[in-house]
């Protein structure tokens, strides 16, 4: 199929809806139930040739190993434990209210724990409501999840090559449920004192310089799907730096701005892969670079470290 096949936010906005609550449930699972990482690196989705999974969980909670996938080609959510049982069901002709007993109902048939602290959506605009009340959102077409996912799979291959660049420490390439995006981010060694009023969520992702790089298939705010990036903190004069292609774009956000590059004009260019890795090494050079980063020395070429292989 085609790269980067259109997916305009208003095609499958209700659908998007559904799901990324879907999502929020089985990811304040994958939160509760998995050990924790260094900046929440234990919380997002990963990628699979069907769909997105949580990756095992289970063990240090007392509960049996387990994985809770989406399935967007057969279009099911599957649950799974370590002696081979599973449990599923059909996403589609679910409330979001169904969705979630049924997953309790589905994870209590394996011997699984599944209990959720905080119940709600983090960060929506219904963010009191329990997921137990919500009948409002119910809508889910199959075809629209399958295109969701094409997308999602593709943004993650170019991310992983882009991600090969770099050799210092970074994220894997991993897709938050609660943003609904799919990032890789790089830091620096360089600590960065967070107030303890900023919250545990801000104090533990960015406790270090980063450069961060994603993609997001639109919301309320930027209505459209798009490439960005963001430096934390943002250096003085970063949005003085050049961005390519000429297309892309500093945009403000919140206290910082985005670096932009919209889905809509990576796919007109003659090679939309090129333009989206010239896109994103050109706004790690306007980050990173002011930040004093030492560009070269972090730099690894086709992602080898191999002095032998490197210069090749």
């Amino acid at each position: 199929m085609e790269l980067f096949p259109a997916i305009p936010l208003d095609s499958w906005y209700d659908t998007k809806q559904t799901l990324h609550r879907f999502e929020q449930v089985v990811g304040k699972i994958r939160l509760q139930h998995s050990p924790r990482r260094n900046h929440w690196w234990n919380v997002p989705f990963h990628v699979t040739g069907r769909g997105i999974t949580t990756r095992p969980m289970g063990l240090v909670d007392g509960n049996p190993v387990f994985t809770v996938d989406f399935d967007f080609v057969g279009h099911r959510l599957v649950a799974a434990n370590l002696d081979g049982r599973t449990a599923s069901f059909p996403l589609q002709g679910h409330s979001v209210a169904s969705f979630y007993l049924g997953l309790q109902s589905a994870l209590d048939s394996l011997g699984v724990d599944g209990s959720i602290t905080h119940a709600t959506p983090f960060d929506l605009s219904d963010t009191g409501r329990p997921f137990t009340e919500d009948r409002e959102h119910a809508a889910y077409v199959p075809e629209h999840a399958t295109r969701y996912w094409q997308v999602l799979s593709q943004v993650a291959l170019v991310l992983e090559e882009f991600a090969a660049g770099f050799s210092g420490k970074t994220s894997p390439v991993h897709h938050f449920w609660h943003t609904f995006d799919i990032a890789v981010t790089r830091f620096s060694p360089h600590p960065v004192p967070q107030p303890r009023e900023a919250g545990q969520l801000v104090r533990e992702a960015y406790s270090r310089e980063v450069v961060s790089f994603g993609f997001w298939f639109g919301d309320d705010h930027i209505p459209e799907p798009c490439f960005y990036s963001y430096t934390a903190p943002e250096p003085d004069g970063l949005t003085d730096r050049r961005l390519d292609p000429p297309s892309a774009e500093w945009v403000s956000s919140g206290q910082g701005h985005l670096a932009l590059l919209r889905y809509a004009d990576a796919r007109k260019s003659p090679d939309p892969r090129a333009t989206v890795l010239e896109f994103l090494e050109s706004a790690y050079r306007a980050g990173a670079g002011l930040a004093g980063w030492d560009l070269d020395a972090l730099a690894c070429p086709r992602g080898i470290t191999d002095p032998y292989l490197a210069g090749r």
